[in-house]
């Protein structure tokens, strides 16, 4: 689980965690990256939550994909068919690709893209590319910027409409909880980005959760990352 297998190749390492194999290409590490998966901590919040709220036939909608981790722990608790990945960076595309082939969910619908709340058909922003890949995100100043496609999140709702919602995107949730989300959902788990916004809004966050028979979700929660479940009213 926790150490470097084999060399792939010159440029990219495989990492055992969790039962996977993960790819990640020498361009894209970083020292802080590498250590989290050659110790087994790499997103290990996210894979709990995938335990937790991931069950089979639920369809599963991953905002933020990152290196094919959690969604193919999310294909591998329902099926590859049910599990729609999003991520904006496009340097991360053929390395989640390959991931999820190399664990066996090469079935996962995988979508390039950034998520906000609202997107007119054809409309694309400036995305910044940080260092390694995590902090890429809308916004940023500075460093490489890519022009990539929008995604309106409700539209993705409507057409995906998942029982599970994990994301990390980077201060861009604060766009979704305008309104109520039309799906079936179950659970939704994020991560929060509360320097990039106030206290406000995270109260509008956890307020259109509950509006929706949503709460908070002890499990799931820790620290930055805050998870909701669906109350089920008696007889339900």
């Amino acid at each position: 689980m926790k150490d470097v297998t084999d060399q792939a190749s010159m440029d990219e390492t495989i990492y055992e965690i969790n039962g996977l194999r993960l790819g990640l290409p020498g361009a894209l590490a970083t020292d802080a990256i590498a250590e989290k998966l050659r110790e087994g901590s790499y997103e290990g919040d996210e894979a709990r939550a995938v335990d937790r709220c991931v069950r089979p036939g639920f369809r599963v909608l991953e905002l933020g994909a990152g290196l094919g981790y959690v969604g193919t722990l999310a294909a591998k608790k329902t099926e590859p068919e049910n599990v729609l990945s999003v991520e904006a960076n496009p340097d991360l595309l053929p390395v989640i690709e390959a991931n999820h082939a190399r664990n066996g969910v090469g079935e996962v619908s995988l979508m390039h893209g950034a998520v906000v709340g609202h997107a007119a058909e054809g409309a694309t922003a400036k995305f910044h590319l940080a260092a390694g890949f995590t902090g890429s995100r809308l916004g940023a100043k500075g460093g490489r910027q890519v022009e990539v496609p929008l995604i309106g999140f409700h539209e993705l709702l409507r057409a995906h409409r998942p029982h599970v919602v994990l994301m990390d995107v980077e201060g861009a949730e604060a766009q979704f909880f305008d309104r109520p989300w039309k799906c079936p959902l179950r659970f939704c788990v994020m991560e929060i980005h509360p320097k990039q916004y106030d206290a406000a809004v995270i109260k509008k966050i956890v307020d259109r959760m509950s509006s929706m028979d949503m709460t908070y979700d002890p499990v799931t929660s820790r620290g930055k990352i805050l998870g909701f479940r669906k109350v089920w009213s008696e007889g339900s």
